[in-house]
Parts: C-alpha cells; structure tokens; sequence
C-alpha cells in the first residue's frame, strides 16, 4: 500500500442531506461500509485522484467525532475517534504519514482543512470520489 486515504466523515456524511443527524453514528458505518468496498477495488479513477489510491488495496482512514465516535474498523478501513477537533486529528493524521513518507489523499470539502493538509504535502479531493450521491 503505497499511500493513506483520509476521510473526514463528518464532512462527507454532511454532504447529502439523507436524514444522517438522526443517527450519526450509523451514517458513519454506512460510510465504512461503502469505504470497505472502495477499498478492495479502488478509488474510482476522477480528476484530483492519484493513480496508487485507484489500485487496491487503498489503505483508508476514517476519523470520527461526536455522536458518531466508537464505530468499528472493516477490511482495510481504519476508523480513529478524534479526541477533540476531527480537523485536528485529520492534520496529525496527516502530518504522522508524511513523516514516514507516505503519500496522503485527503476526503474534504472543507476548504480551510484543506489548505492545512495541503500545507504538509497532502492531495485533496471532495466528497464525490466516495459518495456518487452528492449533489454538488
């Protein structure tokens, strides 16, 4: 695995207005679910996707704040609580894998999260490349 897939899942999970702040937490394992499947065949090719996130297996990590905190890993989808700020725990997600030299694609469409991991060397891309379903 060459790189690591970081998703912001509160941000991803905000994107499609689906009833998701009923259940956050069960949002936030509907996402797993469909990372788990991502991760066993590939990012889907799009502009802003490097080429290593489109092999599986795409090593992901999902981070969790709030009421959705506590949901469990599957395949290789890594599931973090943030103690605090999930933006926070995104950045040291981040700043941890480019320390040992791996290349890092940020899940966002937070553009103030995405300057910061951009700033440590990080790719970016929205939403979509996870969630089809997004209108935008």
């Amino acid at each position: 695995m060459d790189g690591l897939v970081v998703v912001d899942t509160a941000n991803v999970i905000g994107s499609v207005p689906d009833g998701w702040w009923r259940d956050r937490r069960g949002a936030a394992e509907r996402l797993r679910d469909r990372l788990a499947g991502l991760s066993g065949a590939g990012l889907p090719p799009r502009p802003g996707v490097p080429d290593w996130a489109t092999r599986p297996p795409v090593d992901i990590v999902m981070v969790v704040e709030g009421a959705a905190r506590g949901v469990e890993p599957a395949g290789h989808v890594r599931v973090e609580d943030a103690p605090g700020s999930g933006d926070d725990h995104i950045v040291a997600v981040v700043a941890d894998a480019r320390e040992k030299g791996r290349d890092c694609l940020v899940v966002t469409a937070d553009r103030g999260l995405r300057a910061r991991v951009m700033d440590l060397g990080a790719q970016v891309t929205g939403p979509r490349t996870v969630r089809p379903d997004v209108s935008s």
